[in-house]
C-alpha cells in the first residue's frame, strides 16, 4: 500500500529523531513549490552524526514503509544530504549550513506539520 506524502514526511522526521536530529521540522509546500509537497528539514552536529541520520533516515523509513528515496543529493562531508523521497524531501544540514540558508525562511510561506506526539 503506497504511502502517503504526510504520513512519508512525518515517518522521516520520526526516523530522524531515533538519531537525535536536532530542530526537526516538517513544512507543507503544496501550492507553493513544484518540486516537493513536504519538506522535512533537521540538523546534526557533526560529520559522523549527519553520516548517522543519513543511514538512519534512510533504513528506518525503507523498514517501516517500503519506500526508498529515488535518489539521494550532497554528501555528508559537504555538511547537506538531500534525500528524494518525490512527495517529501529530506535535508539533512549541519547546523552552520542551515544557519547559512535558512530554508525556513526561504519557504516562509509553507505551512508547519505537527508532527511530534
Amino acid at each position: 500500500m503506497p504511502v502517503e506524502g504526510q504520513e512519508l514526511a512525518v515517518t522521516c522526521a520520526r526516523a530522524a529523531e531515533k538519531i537525535l536530529a536536532e530542530d526537526i521540522r516538517i513544512l507543507y509546500l503544496q501550492g507553493i513549490s513544484t518540486l516537493t509537497d513536504f519538506m522535512v528539514i533537521c540538523s546534526g552536529t557533526s560529520m559522523p552524526h549527519l553520516k548517522a541520520i543519513l543511514r538512519e533516515v534512510e533504513a528506518r523509513v525503507h523498514e517501516w514503509t517500503e519506500v526508498r528515496p529515488l535518489y539521494a543529493e550532497g554528501r555528508a562531508d559537504s555538511r547537506w544530504v538531500v534525500l528524494d523521497y518525490v512527495d517529501v524531501m529530506v535535508h539533512i544540514m549541519h547546523q552552520e549550513m542551515r544557519d547559512l540558508y535558512r530554508l525556513e525562511d526561504l519557504w516562509g510561506d509553507a505551512g508547519v506539520v505537527q508532527w511530534e506526539s
